[in-house]
């Protein structure tokens, strides 16, 4: 059994109060939700950058966990009991020292809420370079071995690129917004999510589109083969609540 690693042993209540926003992953070609993404804010729903300005290196791991729990806890008591949507959870890779240690605060989470933890997707949220690939890809391989899915969001921007593909292998990408803005009358970034999706393809990963805005960025993301998405054009973040399929907006 996993001992408790130095991080759970120090760490104390993060100082500022927070919350989450969930925000629904489409599935065009069942036209159902597949997920929602955990989002954190402000209690009074300030964005994001308000509680993550406020993470040190002292209290990454506390985050990191009560984050996850947060989550958990909202998703246990809105989302209808009957849902099969997956939940996924931000996570910084650098915050998990041991992932089956590190990992017994989300399932004791989980059981006490009856959220069934094989609907849990985590996905990496480091947004510089990681220091210690291997401890990355040990994570991504104990997670998998758990039954959890594995995401590596920002897909094409920064560090999260084909070099860390090469390394190791998520279930899921998320390709970056900044590379779809537009895609419906850019052939460069057409070519190059062409590219993405047939490596996704050999590699059997699943590819999601993020940050989706308008019709014509839908309808050319569709035609390159990616059935799942997510952007303002279905829906916005609901600050503790979770938008239902009656309130999408769905192309035809």
């Amino acid at each position: 059994m996993a001992t408790s690693c130095q991080g759970c042993r120090d760490g104390e209540d993060f100082p500022v109060p927070f919350t989450m926003a969930f925000h629904p992953i489409v599935d065009v070609a069942a036209g159902e939700i597949w997920g929602y993404e955990a989002l954190v804010r402000g209690v009074d729903g300030a964005g994001a950058h308000t509680i993550l300005s406020a993470v040190t290196e002292a209290n990454r791991y506390i985050f990191d966990q009560a984050c996850r729990v947060k989550a958990i806890e909202l998703a246990g008591a809105h989302l209808p009991a009957s849902s099969t949507a997956r939940l996924s959870i931000n996570f910084m890779p650098n915050a998990v020292y041991e992932p089956r240690a590190c990992i017994r605060a989300t399932l004791a989470a989980a059981a006490k809420t009856q959220f069934n933890p094989r609907r849990l997707m985590f996905e990496f949220t480091e947004n510089e370079r990681m220091s210690d690939v291997s401890h990355v890809a040990n994570i991504v391989a104990e997670y998998k071995r758990m039954g959890f899915l594995t995401a590596l969001d920002d897909f094409g921007a920064g560090y999260a690129g084909l070099g860390l593909l090469a390394k190791f292998q998520t279930d899921l990408i998320k390709i970056d917004m900044d590379i779809l803005r537009g895609i419906d009358t850019s052939v460069a970034r057409q070519a190059v999510v062409a590219g993405i999706v047939g490596i996704a393809r050999q590699l059997g990963i699943m590819v999601l589109a993020e940050g989706i805005e308008t019709e014509a960025e839908l309808m050319t993301l569709k035609a390159a083969g990616i059935t799942l998405f997510q952007g303002y054009y279905f829906a916005m973040p609901q600050l503790e609540g979770f938008a239902a399929r009656d309130d999408l907006k769905l192309a035809a």
